[in-house]
Parts: C-alpha cells; sequence; structure tokens
C-alpha cells in the first residue's frame, strides 16, 4: 500500500490504517477502504493456507510466493474469459445489426 502523503490527508491519520494478520503475521496496512482491505488479506491468507496444506515447505516466503502465483493466474484466467465473453457479445450485436441492416 502506498506511504502516506501531503496531497492525502487521508492517509495521514493513523485511524485510517487498518491491521490484518495474514499466515499469522500481523500487518498494519493503509488505504481508502478499510473493509476492501480486510477482504484482500483474507483472500491472500486463504489461498497462502491452501497452498501449504497442499505443499511440503514451511517456508513463508515459498508459500507466499506460490500463492501470488496461483492468484495471477486466477487474474489472468478471469481476464481472458471476460475478453472471450467480450468478443462473443461483440459477435452477436454485430450479427443482430447485420440482421437490421438486411431488412432494410
Amino acid at each position: 500500500m502506498p506511504e502516506p502523503t501531503q496531497n492525502n490527508p487521508a492517509r495521514n491519520n493513523p485511524s485510517e490504517y487498518v491491521t490484518v494478520e495474514i499466515y499469522d503475521q500481523l500487518y498494519h496496512l493503509s488505504g481508502q477502504d478499510p473493509v476492501h482491505i480486510r477482504e484482500l488479506a483474507a483472500v491472500v491468507d486463504a489461498k497462502m493456507r491452501a497452498v501449504a496444506a497442499h505443499g511440503r515447505t514451511a517456508d513463508s516466503l515459498r508459500v507466499a510466493v506460490l500463492a501470488a502465483l496461483n492468484l495471477a493466474d486466477e487474474v489472468s484466467q478471469a481476464t481472458s474469459a471476460d475478453l472471450r465473453l467480450g468478443h462473443a457479445r461483440a459477435n452477436s450485436l454485430r450479427m443482430l445489426l447485420d440482421e437490421v441492416l438486411d431488412k432494410d
């Protein structure tokens, strides 16, 4: 998360910081939406625990990297699916437009 700045007084306010626990470590983070930060921290914590449960390593850095790769893959797949859906919708709209134009 970005550090407090003079341009953003909310980030200079210590009450805007939120403490989260990820993989048994406490982190003090700041951001515009503490609820969203907690939700993201919960996702990261769950992913790290899932990776650790399936792996044979106790090294938290290795678990974090594997969890990050897993999350990056999920984002990539979701982005690809959104692009495919967007192309499919564009094709459907193009076909509908062609039908309407052909009727005239």
